[in-house]
């Protein structure tokens, strides 16, 4: 098969998605997380089994699915103090992987896939062995300082390359701008951010506020709206809960979802109660549409 040398950046961006609407079947689609307990090497794991793990993640799964959510996310939220890129363990990876596969067996729902913090190749490999739609990159590019201290740098030639490389271009990188659990180095702002990652291919890009479960300002999303214009979707990453997703989905294009729909603490399991409230404000948005 020959190719055109003038056609290059045709062919590259052939791959790009086009929409939330190529992988979700509702506009503005909420993603629920399945947030894993410590897995097995992490400070906190106190020697369940695996199967354990498995069944904890099904069945918030399944929490999810009944509450109406679109999509979910599976992540190792509680592998605190949370590893940077490469750092991620060996079973750490594993143990996410055989969980997530089980996880997209339970449902029938796309799911992605995230690994704090900024997984990078980590988190496309889980997302290639458990078969799921997406992933969420902390840091495609840019540079900045995590909660944990360590200097970190975007991982966009490494994981475009290995995305090209083992054929699962399929998977699309829906990244951050202006990540959470971080302090963005001296002299790079939201709107050079935003310019940077969505020119090395992001498919969507995600807003959030200053740690988990706290939420941006309208106006910061408003403003990345504003910068992107139509070129990616924008997602909110944090801090959305009934009462407020509706004015924060005046400007996002959809919503990641994970503290606010939880049986009190943050670590406890998904309230189905709470996921149909949550969805209850996003259907009135939808209904404007």
């Amino acid at each position: 098969m020959t190719h055109n040398v003038e056609e290059w950046r045709d062919e590259m961006n052939a791959y790009r998605m086009k929409g939330l609407s190529e992988i979700f079947a509702k506009p503005k689609p909420v993603i629920g997380m399945v947030h894993l307990p410590p897995l097995p090497g992490s400070v906190g794991y106190t020697g369940y089994g695996m199967q354990q793990i498995i069944d904890f993640a099904c069945r918030d799964a399944q929490r999810l699915v009944e509450g109406g959510v679109d999509g979910l996310m599976v992540e190792n939220m509680w592998d605190i103090p949370f590893a940077v890129g490469m750092d991620t363990s060996p079973e750490q990876m594993c143990c996410q992987t055989v969980a997530a596969k089980e996880v997209i067996r339970s449902v029938n729902l796309p799911v992605g896939i995230n690994v704090v913090h900024n997984g990078g190749r980590v988190t496309l490999g889980i997302a290639i062995a458990s078969g799921a739609r997406f992933v969420r990159i902390c840091l495609l590019t840019g540079a900045q300082i995590w909660d944990t201290g360590e200097f970190d740098h975007g991982c966009a030639r490494e994981l475009l390359t290995t995305r090209k490389l083992t054929y699962s271009e399929n998977i699309k990188l829906f990244c951050d701008v202006d990540k959470k659990h971080s302090v963005r180095f001296p002299g790079l702002d939201l709107d050079t951010h935003i310019e940077w990652t969505e020119f090395y291919l992001a498919d969507a890009l995600i807003i959030s506020g200053k740690m988990t479960g706290s939420a941006p300002t309208v106006e910061k999303v408003k403003h990345a709206r504003e910068v992107i214009g139509n070129r990616r979707p924008i997602l909110m990453g944090s801090g959305t809960n009934p009462s407020n997703v509706g004015e924060f989905l005046k400007y996002a294009d959809g919503c990641i979802v994970g503290f606010s729909i939880k049986e009190g603490r943050p670590e406890n399991p998904v309230s189905v109660d709470l996921v149909k409230r949550y969805m209850d404000s996003v259907e009135k948005v939808r209904k404007t549409l």
